[in-house]
């Protein structure tokens, strides 16, 4: 789980990436740790898809925020969206992704160096 994109070889997590049955939330869980620790470089946190997966699932970019303190594993920060949001909520965000934004994590992909 990188969380240092400084050197501009270590990237966040795939979109696609499920944690649990979230798509994004390994992305962002990433992106938001580098955020508060400094070490995010250039990817922007919260990005605008951060925030349309986030408004989906029901939840703030503070609260997420908040919520890495203390919940600082894949397995806590799931549980914690979990409790959160409805499962609805969560496919709701998966397929405004896949759907609307598949363009978007294409583009992430290549640029990062991931199988399309």
């Amino acid at each position: 789980m990188a969380t240092d994109f400084r050197d501009g070889t270590s990237f966040p997590r795939r979109g696609r990436e499920p944690l649990g049955d979230a798509l994004w939330l390994a992305r962002v869980f990433d992106k938001a740790r580098a955020a508060a620790a400094g070490t995010i470089h250039d990817y922007i946190y919260p990005c605008p898809m951060d925030k349309g997966v986030m408004e989906r699932w029901g939840i703030t970019p503070a609260e997420f925020d908040a919520a890495i303190k203390d919940h600082q594993t894949d397995q806590a920060i799931r549980a914690w969206l979990a409790e959160r949001s409805s499962p609805d909520r969560v496919r709701a965000a998966n397929e405004w992704l896949l759907k609307e934004k598949h363009e978007n994590l294409d583009r992430q992909d290549a640029e990062e160096g991931a199988a399309v």
